[in-house]
């Protein structure tokens, strides 16, 4: 019971906050402005700083490589599966990206490490990978989200996109500008003597923490202002084919896997590294998943409705997660 208690915990603040989006847009206390405006805020300014941040917190000391790369090749083999997946079931290429970012990009930046640190129990191995696996995924989760946003829209004259102009979008994009400023300072740290943003000039510190907090909830506000039960028919059919990859299909890969793996030898971590595990690939779609869609010109109300119904079915996700994990001696 407590488990599915705390998995409650972990999502709902999502759901009670996109549902206060809505209840403000439907009194008519916000408008379509907000909407624009705070889009803008948020992909622009709070949450390029949020990810600096969250990078920037990590450490390079004492990794183990092998849950990194695990991580990150699972990310990149469920971004292929996803891309094969939207090919032959997706028609509509505004909603082909939406519905791919959503079967690989969780929102791991968000709630991964409260979610560990309910997990791990205590275990501070399992709290220190959690950062690192922060530091190392968020940077792949961000380009490949611009990849999964920008490879199926043509420009006006129906062009696709060249090589030459992804690129551009790539290293244009504030989040992944954010995600690079981040790793550039974490590389760097150390050859300044133990001179930190966060000790040694707190003020900015401080103002970038309260800035980037802004981003999560302002971020869900604006997606429940945008929130329509109206839209829910139309997409049911998208909205079950991106809950059964990031709530049943994804986690089961990205858990499975790696129990196969360590029961056959192949990997040599333990059980400190599976609540990180369950957070990256159990997690619902990244609330900034809809804000991207948004500001890309994809179908930001689709990407909406399923940051809201990922969210709600990881409760069951998280809590056989759990459960399965501590059968086998693994939590």
């Amino acid at each position: 019971m407590d488990i599915i208690i705390f998995a409650l915990n972990a999502v709902m603040p999502l759901v009670l906050l996109i549902a206060l989006g809505y209840f403000l847009k439907r009194i008519n206390f916000i408008n379509e402005n907000f909407i624009t405006i705070g889009n803008k805020i948020v992909f622009k300014v709070a949450l390029p700083v949020a990810l600096f941040l969250n990078i920037y917190k990590g450490s390079l000391a004492s990794i183990d490589w092998s849950i990194i790369l695990y991580s990150v090749l699972v990310i990149i083999l469920l971004f292929i599966i996803g891309l094969a997946s939207v090919l032959i079931f997706t028609k509509d290429p505004r909603k082909k990206g939406v519905i791919l970012q959503d079967i690989f990009r969780s929102n791991y930046a968000v709630i991964g490490t409260p979610l560990v640190i309910f997990i791990a129990n205590g275990n501070s191995d399992a709290i220190a990978i959690s950062a690192l696996v922060a530091a190392f995924t968020i940077p792949v989760f961000n380009i490949l989200a611009v990849v999964s946003l920008t490879i199926f829209i043509k420009d006006e004259s129906g062009k696709g996109i060249s090589l030459k102009e992804l690129l551009l979008k790539i290293v244009k994009n504030p989040l992944i500008i954010g995600v690079f400023l981040g790793i550039i300072v974490l590389l760097i740290r150390p050859l300044f003597n133990g001179f930190t943003i966060k000790n040694d000039l707190k003020f900015v510190y401080t103002a970038f923490d309260q800035l980037g907090s802004l981003s999560s909830p302002l971020s869900l506000i604006v997606l429940g202002a945008g929130f329509t039960f109206g839209d829910v028919r139309p997409m049911l059919k998208h909205i079950i084919h991106g809950c059964l990859y990031r709530n049943l299909i994804g986690p089961f890969i990205g858990l499975g896997l790696a129990v196969l793996l360590i029961k056959t030898g192949v990997l040599h971590f333990g059980a400190e590294a599976f609540p990180s595990l369950i957070a990256l690939f159990g997690a619902p779609a990244a609330v900034s998943s809809a804000i991207m869609a948004y500001e890309m010109n994809n179908d930001e109300k689709l990407a909406g409705q399923l940051v809201v119904w990922t969210a709600i079915m990881s409760v069951f996700t998280i809590f056989f997660s759990i459960v399965v994990l501590k059968n086998i001696n693994l939590l």
